[in-house]
């Protein structure tokens, strides 16, 4: 699945894409656990709960062969190659 994109309204309100939410299983009223990972954050429906979704994480992790490092290094140069493509400019630092 592709990146996508949303916006934090004035409240902090942020709506998650529909064919992400489609695609976890997540409808209005759901719960969501946040994790923040470096300065990227992990968004996960609460079901998990937020200690089973960081032994989750672990696996995943685990079974890739990354890094938590990694991990942070490769958000960052997807989110400055999704800032290029959507302003055609370099993101600054």
């Amino acid at each position: 699945m592709e990146a996508a994109t949303a916006e934090i309204k004035a409240r902090g309100q942020l709506t998650i894409p529909k064919i992400i939410r489609e695609t976890s299983h997540m409808e209005e009223g759901n719960v969501v656990s946040i994790l923040p990972i470096g300065d990227s954050l992990f968004i996960t429906p609460q079901r998990l709960g937020l200690d089973e979704a960081r032994r989750q994480f672990k696996k995943l992790l685990k079974a890739s062969g990354l890094t938590v490092e990694a991990l942070v290094e490769g958000t960052k140069e997807e989110r400055e190659e999704l800032y290029r493509d959507t302003y055609g400019r370099k993101k600054k630092s």
